[in-house]
């Protein structure tokens, strides 16, 4: 009697020759078929165990790969040389206006839906109303009549209704890579902004990089990765969140590389770049305002402006898109 779980004696030494080898080729068939099934449930195992990790974690391994990719080009070495000039700043500001215009619209949405609610933050990470007083610093009070929004922008900005309005558990993964993302490497890159464009340090123009809501980042970004790890997600749910993390980066290059066509082109949102300082007239305005001191301080201002415009369009395009891959890059690496 054989013992349980053995297979059952091959019958091939008992035919003739031609039989036993056809046996044994069924037989051998057999033996890699079991092997197969053994290692596809081992891999199942293996994907159930990985999948098993916090999500936060998960997030950080699946978008290694693109994270490796970006931190590795020359813009990110670029920008933290203090090589950065106001044109390409106020490109980076407009168009994050327009991508967090967007995800926060659909976060509004979005915020009672179990599959969001938990991140959901509005005092603390919402950088909306920071990149308007940003911009009205930038452009003046008509600043929304001097941006535009590049298409590759608006298809991020496409991307970020249709997750809101159709598979909300997906803007997980944007907020995530967004908002933790200026909440650490963000910190870096205001400190870079404000030497290289010789920046008030009473913070005008950099509204974005501060979070008033948020009194210890470190201990915020626990609390926030714990929310997000106590999401209730399936298998399946979890490898589509995994997914969009890596296109939301994606979508980032690709708003790189149209601001890359705008500085090479010498164009800001569309129109011919002036090689002035942007902010004179505002600036002269503001010191009638104030008094002789203060005019003084903005003509100071003025003329750090001017001296820092991009001298051809290659410099330009590099450090448009140095900004843009910092933001992400160092972000990420710190989260």
């Amino acid at each position: 009697m054989r013992e349980p779980g053995c297979p059952a004696p091959s019958f091939a030494v008992l035919g003739a020759e031609g039989k036993e080898g056809s046996t044994s080729n069924r037989t051998t068939r057999k033996g890699r078929s079991e092997a197969t099934w053994r290692n596809m449930q081992t891999s199942k195992t293996h994907s159930s165990e990985s999948m098993s990790k916090d999500l936060s974690e998960l997030m950080k391994e699946a978008t290694k790969e693109v994270h490796e990719q970006a931190e590795n080009t020359p813009f990110m070495m670029n920008f933290q040389k203090g090589q950065v000039s106001l044109h390409e700043f106020k490109l980076v500001a407009a168009s994050l206006y327009f991508i967090y215009s967007a995800l926060e619209e659909e976060s509004e949405r979005n915020k009672d839906n179990p599959v969001y609610a938990p991140v959901y933050f509005p005092a603390e990470l919402h950088r909306k109303a920071a990149l308007e007083q940003d911009l009205e610093y930038f452009y003046g009070r008509n600043w929304k009549e001097e941006i535009a929004c590049p298409q590759a922008t608006q298809k991020y900005v496409e991307r970020l209704h249709y997750v809101g309005k159709n598979q909300p558990e997906l803007l997980v993964a944007h907020a995530y890579t967004r908002y933790l993302g200026d909440l650490s490497g963000g910190q870096v890159l205001k400190k870079i902004a404000q030497k290289a464009l010789q920046l008030p340090s009473t913070g005008e123009g950099l509204a974005f990089f501060t979070f008033d809501g948020v009194s210890n980042a470190t201990k915020f970004k626990q609390l926030y990765r714990s929310r997000m790890n106590a999401l209730e997600m399936d298998l399946a749910t979890k490898k589509r969140v995994l997914e969009e993390a890596k296109k939301a980066f994606l979508l980032n290059i690709q708003v790189f590389e149209a601001l890359q066509e705008l500085v090479s082109k010498g164009q800001e949102n569309g129109h011919p770049v002036q090689l002035k300082a942007e902010l004179r007239t505002r600036n002269i305005n503001k010191s009638y305002e104030h008094g002789p001191a203060h005019e003084k301080e903005s003509k100071k201002i003025n003329r750090r402006h001017t001296d820092m415009m991009p001298i051809t369009p290659l410099v330009r395009w590099i450090l448009a898109l140095s900004f843009l891959a910092m933001t992400v890059t160092v972000g990420l690496f710190v989260m």
